[in-house]
């Protein structure tokens, strides 16, 4: 079965797909379901105009699976078809899943997307690509890591098999065995050579360059990409070797956070794999140019020989010895088949995610990308269920309230093993969760292993704007947000930051307001406002938002009662020109930004 691309888009035009749409989720790799506003309600993204939002994703090049009739999908894209070398993949599926036909971008990935779809809902991949279903492969669909040189060539050559002709078939590197049995001779005028050399492309011959070659690379701190970019390229070329064979890039563990090395591997669209030096040091007695500088500077004797070897395996051959450049290193070891998902380890990632306030559809496409993707999650029980199967394929690190530091250690450590790691909040990450600790342990241990993790922050929608969506616009005009918690933060630090935002007259977000042990700190903050802001100032008072008991009421600042209030609570008070308006029984609240003053107003 062919790879299906990564990142599909699953569009849901009715409830009686929605069921197919979810199994699918967990099967595809990134995928998201979008679903129509009106009907789809559980979907992650969602549109209203279904023709539109198709063409917007084909458009964007993303893989389409439509849980609908094949006729929507092709009506709404007819009018964009043109190029089908860069088309994304479209495949119809039907809504009880027992058929998916690959409309578009068959040997783009949608054969392989079609025959995943089957594979997760049991039923029939209909191919219909004569290269696939006359020969049983696609010259122009290579498997993973396999590259076309000449991609013109492909379709004379593959006429000329369906044909009955037969072609010469020149092997010169790399394992061809997904070829198959191809009807071969040597006096054939068509030609197609397998090969991790760079060769001059011929009209008559179609040119396969296999994932065979591991690029090792060192070098200095803050070395400049553009150098090691010109030193990989430069080596390639001395020894005739095919950008296009490079399966991965290598290196020494100590350089996971190296620019210089993430650039070159993008610049080839290739994975970079690490070794530790241990690993490397076992390749010693292979290398052409061990160095004792080396081994003192990191415990190892090579670093760009040593990982281009290591990453090859035990039946490698170095090909392009150790060349240097002012501050790099860089050589070239070859193999029949080079699997970067079995090399070394990748750069160890940490991506600090906010599920919202709870609901589905109110989680981002990047929060749910990193959570889909991700190998390990920590964080507190209740947060890990909140983002439901999205988490189906992550190992699952589930800690108690008030375990922050263990979930942040944790959640380090792992990333510094290799793991691809999320870190999930509630709300927003970066406001009154754990991002800021996950910075504060970095700095405060100076571990270089943590330092080395690629972290990112996801943002969620955090409690404040929801409530502040719910209510209307509160949030129109300057505002603060003040955790009255006084676990971390002494009372008289909050008491002056709650005098400071009354006298500028900021409209307010109160968050953690009230817990059955902490229970003056909100009265306290009530009078603390009454005394600079009217009595019937309009306090959003919202809990458990995005969730089925969700309850979100406006009171006045004088009628606040601070005993009906909880953790699952957070306050929104008004400024003095916070205004109630009435919409239809609705209680609508918000703050105005001045443009009556300006001469604006309708």
């Amino acid at each position: 079965m062919t790879r299906p691309p990564p990142g599909a888009a699953i569009v849901v035009l009715s409830t009686s797909g929605l069921a197919v749409a979810q199994r699918l989720r967990t099967a595809l790799p990134d995928a998201h379901i979008h679903g129509l506003a009106r009907r789809i309600g559980e979907a992650e993204i969602h549109f209203a105009d279904a023709a539109a939002h198709v063409r917007s994703l084909f458009s964007a090049g993303v893989p389409i699976v439509g849980v609908c009739a094949s006729g929507i999908l092709i009506r709404a894209l007819a009018p964009l078809l043109d190029d089908k070398r860069t088309e994304p993949p479209v495949v119809a599926v039907a809504a009880d899943g027992s058929v998916a036909v690959p409309l578009l971008g068959g040997h783009g990935g949608a054969n392989g997307l079609a025959q995943a779809i089957a594979h997760a809902t049991g039923g029939a991949a209909a191919i219909t690509t004569a290269g696939e279903t006359s020969l049983g492969i696609a010259l122009d669909a290579p498997p993973p890591g396999w590259k076309i040189a000449n991609p013109d060539a492909a379709k004379p050559v593959m006429a000329a098999l369906l044909a009955g002709e037969n072609v010469r078939l020149v092997v010169e590197a790399g394992d061809p065995a997904w070829l198959g049995a191809l009807d071969t001779a040597e006096n054939s005028a068509l030609t197609l050579r397998v090969t991790d050399r760079a060769v001059e492309l011929a009209e008559s011959e179609l040119v396969l360059h296999p994932p065979s070659l591991a690029l090792g690379v060192g070098c200095e701190r803050d070395t400049d990409p553009a150098e090691l970019a010109a030193l990989a390229r430069t080596t390639l070329a001395a020894h005739g070797l095919a950008a296009s064979s490079v399966a991965c890039v290598v290196s020494l563990d100590l350089k996971e956070d190296e620019p210089a090395v993430a650039a070159l591997a993008d610049s080839l669209g290739v994975p970079v794999r690490f070794f530790d030096a241990p690993r490397l040091e076992a390749e010693t007695p292979r290398l052409d140019h061990p160095s004792q500088a080396v081994y003192r500077a990191v415990g190892c004797h090579g670093v760009a020989e040593a990982a281009a070897l290591a990453a090859a395996g035990s039946g490698g051959v170095l090909v392009a010895p150790k060349t240097k450049s002012a501050r790099a290193t860089c050589a070239v070891a070859r193999a029949s088949a080079i699997d970067p998902n079995t090399v070394g380890r990748a750069r160890g990632s940490l991506t600090l995610i906010g599920a919202g306030p709870g609901a589905a559809a109110w989680r981002t496409s990047a929060v749910v990308a990193a959570a889909a993707r991700a190998s390990d999650a920590v964080g507190y029980g209740p947060y890990l269920d909140l983002m439901g199967d999205v988490l189906s394929c992550a190992r699952r690190h589930a800690f108690d309230l008030g375990q922050e530091e263990l979930r942040a250690r944790l959640a380090l450590e792992l990333a510094a093993e290799g793991g691809q790691v999320v870190l999930v909040a509630s709300g927003d990450p970066g406001i009154y969760a754990m991002a800021s600790l996950v910075f504060e342990l970095m700095d405060r241990t100076g571990d270089p292993a943590w330092r080395r993790v690629a972290i990112t922050v996801e943002p969620g929608v955090s409690a404040m704007q929801m409530a502040a969506a719910r209510a209307g616009a509160p949030l129109g005009h300057d505002f603060c947000a003040i955790s009255l918690s006084d676990l971390m933060t002494p009372w008289s630090v909050i008491e002056r930051r709650l005098r400071a935002a009354a006298d500028a007259d900021f409209v307010v977000a109160l968050y953690n307001p009230r817990s059955a042990r902490r229970t003056h700190q909100l009265p306290a903050a009530r009078d603390i406002l009454l005394a600079q802001r009217p009595p019937d100032t309009p306090v959003v008072v919202a809990r458990e938002l995005g969730r089925a008991d969700e309850h979100v009421e406006v009171v006045t600042l004088a009628e606040l009662d601070p005993d009906a209030i909880d953790m699952l609570t957070v306050l929104i008070v008004g400024s003095s020109e916070t205004r109630i308006v009435a919409q239809r029984g609705q209680t609508r609240v918000y703050t105005p930004r001045g443009y009556r003053s300006k001469g604006n107003a309708a």
